[in-house]
């Protein structure tokens, strides 16, 4: 019998998620027992809107340090919260089938982005989301928001936001129903690693990976390795807007990317495939393809503003 500790942050998804996890892990190894641990990140306790934090590991953080010290086994994350480089001695254990990876808007009505009416406003945590939005709509106010998914819903419905964006798989991950309307990929690009779960532990713990490892679905991995890739070339996350979306086709790896300037005028789009045995090398190609078609200057640009949102 194996007892196992993992860890994870207290919020209703990030616990539903891990739920799931336990759940799908007991079916592959029933003589496993599991102990949640929840822990606190420099994400919960930080108001400010996310866009002004410096991103990297603040939903995470504090998590993996107390599965590199040993204090857990392994840790539950949404995977768009993994920097692309971890502590030392950790790794990414397990990649499980990943959810939808589409945004939604939800208002009250269910209405379409471009039935929304003019001067409404819509809240989201998401740069990307906020330039996506403005694209298509520049009529409409967008306005960040925190707070967990249940919470922000309720603001839509006692009408301190007309509607808000956020990613499909957390509504379905906690069993919400909720009326709302899918936003198309093509238009809404998502994050890297969105709509995924990352499982972390230690990478001399071999009898924890064997165990991971049995609801690892591969091509979920291959699509999220080549995204990951492109976090690392290319400095992403949110506070510099891009979206990238990778899919695997039988022995290829398809990795579509968009990058995008501050006031959404411009944008970059790539498309790069090559073998699913490669996803780090399609990744890097598209990092390469970014660079020579001058996304340096989009960056300085964001760099620039969100310099006058940190003051």
């Amino acid at each position: 019998m194996m007892n196992l500790v993992l860890g994870t942050r207290g919020s209703q998804l990030s616990l539903a998620q891990t739920n799931w996890v336990i759940e799908e892990l007991k079916k592959k190894n029933p003589d496993c027992q599991f102990e949640i641990k929840t822990i606190k990140t420099k994400g919960d306790t930080d108001a400010r809107p996310l866009f002004t934090i410096d991103q990297k590991g603040i939903f995470e953080k504090e998590i993996d340090k107390a599965v590199s010290d040993g204090q857990i086994d392994f840790a539950v994350h949404s995977l768009k919260d993994i920097p692309s480089v971890l502590m030392d001695n950790l790794v990414l254990g397990c990649v499980p089938i990943r959810e939808a990876v589409n945004d939604v808007l939800i208002t009250k009505d269910g209405v379409s982005l471009r039935e929304v009416p003019s001067n409404s406003v819509i809240g989201t945590s998401s740069l990307r989301r906020a330039v996506q939005i403005s694209r298509i709509r520049s009529d409409i106010k967008v306005k960040s928001i925190r707070g967990n998914i249940e919470t922000r819903i309720k603001k839509v419905e006692s009408g301190q936001y007309d509607g808000i964006v956020l990613a499909q798989a957390g509504i379905n991950r906690i069993g919400i129903d909720v009326r709302h309307y899918d936003l198309p990929i093509n238009e809404f690009p998502p994050s890297p690693g969105q709509g995924a779960i990352g499982i972390v532990c230690r990478s001399d713990d071999t009898s924890t990976q064997v165990m991971l490892k049995t609801i690892e679905d591969q091509n979920t991995r291959t699509a999220i390795e080549a995204e990951r890739t492109l976090s690392e070339f290319v400095d992403s996350g949110c506070r510099f807007p891009i979206g990238a979306y990778g899919k695997v086709e039988g022995s290829m790896v398809e990795l579509n990317v968009v990058a995008y300037s501050i006031d959404g005028k411009e944008s970059i789009t790539v498309k790069k495939s090559g073998s699913a045995l490669d996803p780090h090398q399609v990744g890097k190609q598209a990092a390469d393809e970014l660079r020579a078609k001058g996304i340096a200057k989009l960056a300085a640009n964001w760099r620039k503003k969100l310099e006058e949102w940190n003051k």
